[in-house]
């Protein structure tokens, strides 16, 4: 069953977009995960899809970042295993540069990416609170094939085994709640100021019951992304509610224009 729009946490996926659309906060994290400096962000964005051809799996991406230094950021928050993570990070790579890279491009225009899964269970099983990926020569075991591709998994669960304090207090923060540290306080306050925003709960509303409406349509209908007519008529009563129309594109797939007609 769905929580209610007072019990999200920062576990959940939306309120985790939320509060990371605050760029400061968001910065803050990448440094922190990535331990490393990161430009500033130009570009902050969440629930994007992305479509790679009408016969093709298009993905949602929770949180789609891009820094002055053209370095993207893919941010997905996951609570259950659903033991695909690989793949499916697999995937987002490969949508990701289908979407950005311009027809006609040379390969070199391709950005170097970051695919991050944050995560309240351990997905690989080492009992690591990071695994950071890269392609690497087999042979040598030190050569990296430099594509300029990586992905983090974070395994919030063993946050005890955090060697820096921030990420530590941070993964904790997720896994228990426990607000230990200065950005942890941070990000409460954030969630509090959502949870008072009547513009949220309305989101909060219509997503829940949309995703709700396609996951029954696809089991009727075999497929899961739901009917036309449910996206429709979503639609109609998120404009009704005023709800801006690029909120309601990503919601419902729909486009400005098919909205702007209803």
């Amino acid at each position: 069953m769905k929580k209610s729009f007072d019990e999200l946490t920062i576990a959940d996926d939306f309120m985790f977009c939320k509060v990371m659309q605050d760029e400061g906060l968001c910065k803050e994290f990448l440094e922190m995960v990535l331990a490393d400096k990161i430009g500033k962000i130009t570009y902050l964005s969440s629930q994007d899809a992305v479509f790679t051809g009408l016969e093709s799996k298009s993905v949602r991406l929770d949180l789609l970042v891009k820094d002055e230094t053209g370095k993207s950021y893919d941010i997905e928050m996951q609570v259950s295993n659903e033991h695909n993570l690989p793949k499916r990070m697999r995937y987002y790579q490969a949508a990701i540069d289908i979407a950005f890279l311009d027809k006609g491009s040379h390969y070199k225009a391709l950005n170097d990416s970051y695919i991050i899964f944050v995560c309240l269970f351990d997905a690989i099983g080492k009992g690591k609170p990071l695994y950071t990926f890269e392609n690497m020569c087999l042979e040598d075991k030190q050569t990296p094939l430099q594509d300029g591709t990586k992905k983090v998994i974070i395994n919030a669960e063993a946050f005890g085994k955090a060697e820096d304090a921030e990420l530590k207090g941070f993964l904790e923060y997720l896994k228990t709640g426990a607000i230990n540290t200065e950005y942890t306080e941070r990000i409460e306050t954030m969630i509090q100021a959502v949870k008072h925003n009547e513009q949220a709960r309305k989101e909060y509303r219509f997503m829940s019951g949309f995703e709700m409406d396609a996951r029954e349509e696809g089991m009727q209908q075999g497929f899961s992304a739901g009917s036309r007519q449910t996206k429709l008529e979503t639609a109609k009563l998120m404009r009704y509610e005023n709800l801006g129309l690029d909120l309601i594109s990503k919601i419902t797939g729909l486009s400005v224009e098919e909205i702007e007609k209803l």
